[in-house]
Formats: C-alpha cells, structure tokens, sequence
C-alpha cells in the first residue's frame, strides 16, 4: 500500500515537473509572438540596407551555414543530429539576445528553446539569419567589444564583409563559437587553429566526431 502511494506521489511529482517546464517554454514562445512584428520589421530593415544573408553571397553564406548550423533551412528551431551543430542552433543563438535580458545557462534553456520556435513560426529564416548577423557577438575589437558580423568586417578591415576574402571571412567566423576567448585584432595560435579546421571541414578534408563537436576536433591536424 505504502509502495502503491509512494509511485502515485512520484509520477504525479514527474508530471507536475513537465508540466511547469512546457509551461516555461510556452513562456519563450508567447514572448517571441508578442515581439514577432517588431522583429520581422527590423530585419526586413537591415535586409534592404544590405546587411542580410544574401549580402554574404552564396559561398560564404554556405560556408556560415556549415560551420555554425548545418541544418538550419530545414530544422524548426532546434537539431540534435548534424555533425559539429552542437546544442545551439542560429535561432536559439538569437533567441539568447533577444528574449533575455542576461541568459544563464540551465533551466532557461527551456524558455530559449520555446522562443527559438516562436521565432521559427513566425519569422522567415533569411529573416532569422539577418538577425543573427547583426547582433551576434564578435569579440574585442579597436574601440571596444564588436557586435554583428557586417560592423566587425568595416571595424576591423575598413570593407563590407561580402568583399573579404575567404581568410578573413573564415577568422570572423572562426570567433562565434567563444567570442571571449578569440581576439581579431591580434590573432593567435588557437585562432589560427579554430581557422585551420574550419577550413579543412569547408573542403571535405574531415569529419566532425558528432553533433556536439562545435570545436571540429574532428578536423584537428594529423588527424585521420
């Protein structure tokens, strides 16, 4: 009897959990409805400015896409099986900057999730990524800490960043996976490194060693 009342109390204890996380999540959802509008315009505003995805040009959007999010045209938001996407998708990236004040990773993993769907149900994905390009973090630059793919390219080298050639692309792309721990200004070994692989993963010369592999070790040198 005691037993029977103890796996009651627990599945109840295990619904209400679910119940309060999916609740969390619909939170993040709600908030990127409620923003959608707003959003959907300011990226249409950058889009006609030039500073959208097709302003990269076909070969480095591609290269953007392979690197930081592989199945981004056709996921709803989220992946768990492309090789090197890791846990964070170009969406849920965004939705880290725009539905929260300071995120902390763990529990508010739900609520980003839930507004990375938002973003997805009612934002087009060249909108998503014009987004993405303008507000994801760059590092340390010349006159403080960069923001946005298109400023850091004019900050750093004086050109538009479709214009970079493919060494230089690579090094700003090279970044986005730990902005704090790359400086552009004054590349070093790990940088060059970070580079390295994402070059030979561009070429067809390695393989991620899983969905997780966001630091390419599959692609280190020397590696078979």
């Amino acid at each position: 009897m005691l037993l029977k009342r103890f796996v009651i109390v627990f599945f109840v204890v295990v619904l209400g959990a679910m119940g309060l996380l999916t609740g969390y999540g619909a939170v993040g959802y709600w908030d990127a409805s409620r923003q959608a509008d707003d959003l959907a315009a300011q990226a249409d505003q950058l889009i006609a400015s030039g500073s959208g995805p097709e302003n990269l040009g076909d070969v480095h959007l591609k290269q953007l896409l392979m690197v930081e999010d592989p199945a981004f045209r056709t996921h709803v938001g989220v992946d768990f099986s492309s090789l090197g996407a890791g846990m964070t998708t170009i969406t849920q990236s965004l939705s880290k900057r725009l539905g929260f004040e300071e995120f902390k990773p763990g529990i508010a993993k739900i609520r980003q999730t839930g507004f990375a769907f938002g973003l997805e149900r009612y934002l087009s994905k060249d909108q998503i990524l014009a987004l993405f390009l303008d507000t994801v973090e760059m590092g340390p630059g010349p006159d403080g800490w960069m923001t946005g793919m298109f400023a850091a390219s004019e900050r750093l080298y004086g050109e538009r960043l479709e214009n970079l050639d493919d060494g230089r692309f690579l090094q700003l792309l090279a970044v986005l996976v730990a902005p704090a721990k790359y400086n552009l200004q004054e590349p070093g070994k790990d940088l060059h490194e970070r580079t390295d692989r994402i070059r030979r993963l561009i070429d067809g010369a390695c393989t991620p060693t899983g969905w997780r592999d966001v630091w390419l070790q599959g692609c280190e040198a020397g590696r078979l």
